[in-house]
């Protein structure tokens, strides 16, 4: 037994010997994921080092090393070099975003919504949409990737967005969830590392822990990605791939510039690695933001897959992405696509085609814009002293907040005061925000109205500056 092996040393976590079983680094995994689900180990908290705990447990080092590296890939601790092992920020919660469970009576600044109210001009198209002649081909198995008329909708779609694709090389998907899945399924292993955003799309952080994919936070700017902070890291990390959101993004709703598109896209060459390009905002830059060029996939465009979701332009509940790979892609995502989908619901996409060639769909897209614009312009009345960085027309704000409380407190406190938000904990994959900057989320598209905005925003002011949370 080591001599430094007795019951009393000092551990920031102590495992029960007893529950130990064989194989012991599965075990002992297991019981570091049940204590920090379980809140008994809080975010960032300092975690043992391995050789102190191997000692305590009288167990060999490498055992623990296993452990460990089984919590990483799941996503619950993380590493630092030089300072040690740290439960994630957001590993004891549950970070997906949706609607699920959110009382009436709260106001919600969580969730982003479409602007939902201009769903009723879909509804008046419904009998143009549906014509008798077009429902055999709607309703059987065939074309699994999409039926040729709507794939020629989807290019007259991407071409407002200067996206320019083979109607070849695109498949129509249950929205960009789905495609991410398909993506991640067909051409990375569990094990593999991307690289992300240090704030970036929390359904894509739970989709990686799923598939034990490890997700490598790279620190950024108002241009996005910082290129020399990629390329450390795919010098010394064996990285698999890059995801981005370039347009606006979630949720920062910083916009990527076109030169700083070309420079990381010289790195995903350089080192040959899998750009997944998720331009669910593209809608809103063209003819908005100057110099707009178009997907940072044009740049490695062997290396690519872009994925372009019409919920936020178009309308959210109708589920339709188009998902566009490189021919070295191809075997792959199709066989992914036809294992996952079979195939995507053509009764849907028929509604959003027919949108798009009757222009019904620029109609949504224009009011959508105005509305932004103007709710915009409120939250900057109320918060003036918010940045005014990032995309000018987002449909939500990214609010500094000036406590280092746990973000799920900080949530669970707003909450009890009627307020639904989502703190940046949520958004945070691995290491926490290391110049110890916090924020929150706040929804602008989620109220029916703007006068509905305008008094949760004044509602929301009111709570944070009585409880200091502001800066």
């Amino acid at each position: 037994m080591p001599i430094n092996s007795f019951d009393d040393y000092f551990l920031s976590w102590k495992p029960d010997k007893k529950n130990i079983k064989k194989p012991i680094y599965k075990s002992l995994a297991g019981l570091l994921e049940k204590d920090i689900i379980g809140g008994v180990l809080l975010p960032n908290t300092l975690l043992p080092p391995q050789r102190e705990l191997a000692d305590y447990l009288d167990i060999n080092f490498t055992t623990v090393t296993r452990a460990y590296k089984l919590c990483e890939l799941k996503g619950l601790i993380y590493a630092e070099t030089g300072r040690g092992t740290f439960v994630s920020p957001s590993a004891s919660n549950k970070i997906t975003i949706s609607l699920e469970n959110t009382p009436s009576q709260i106001i919600d600044f969580g969730f982003v919504s479409s602007f939902e109210q201009y769903n009723s001009i879909i509804y008046k198209h419904l009998p143009q949409a549906y014509k008798k002649n077009s429902f055999p081909a709607l309703l059987t198995y065939e074309d699994p990737t999409g039926l040729i008329s709507h794939k020629k909708a989807a290019l007259s779609w991407l071409e407002k967005i200067k996206c320019y694709p083979s109607i070849d090389n695109i498949a129509i998907t249950a929205g960009t969830q789905n495609a991410l899945t398909i993506t991640l399924l067909a051409l990375f292993s569990p094990g593999d590392y991307i690289a992300v955003d240090c704030f970036t799309y929390p359904n894509f952080i739970t989709l990686a822990k799923m598939l034990n994919i490890k997700l490598i936070p790279i620190k950024s700017d108002n241009n996005g990605i910082i290129p020399e902070e990629l390329e450390a890291h795919a010098k010394k990390k064996r990285l698999r791939g890059l995801f981005i959101v370039p347009s606006c993004n979630n949720p920062t709703t910083v916009v990527t510039t076109d030169f700083r598109k070309r420079q990381l896209a010289e790195i995903v060459k350089k080192y040959n690695l899998i750009l997944i390009e998720d331009d669910i905002h593209a809608f809103l830059n063209s003819n908005i933001i100057p110099n707009y060029m178009g997907p940072m996939s044009r740049y490695a465009p062997d290396q690519s897959v872009y994925i372009c979701s019409l919920s936020k332009s178009i309308c959210s509940g109708l589920r339709v992405a188009y998902l566009i790979y490189s021919n070295p892609f191809r075997e792959r995502i199709l066989n992914a696509l036809f294992a996952v989908n079979v195939k995507t619901s053509s009764f849907n996409v028929q509604l959003v085609s027919s949108l798009i060639m009757n222009n019904i769909a620029d109609e949504i897209v224009t009011k959508k814009l105005e509305t932004a614009k103007i709710r915009n312009q409120l939250f900057n009345d109320i918060f003036p002293y918010a940045p005014k960085k990032g995309h000018p027309l987002s449909f939500y704000r990214w609010l500094p907040i000036s406590s280092n409380k746990p973000g799920k407190q900080i949530e669970d406190y707003m909450l009890s005061k009627g307020l639904k938000i989502y703190h940046s904990d949520r958004f945070v994959c691995g290491s926490t925000n290391k110049n110890n900057e916090h924020y929150i989320r706040v929804s602008l598209s989620n109220l029916d109205n703007d006068v509905s905005l305008e008094n949760g925003l004044r509602r929301l002011k009111i709570v944070l500056e009585k409880s200091r949370i502001i800066i």
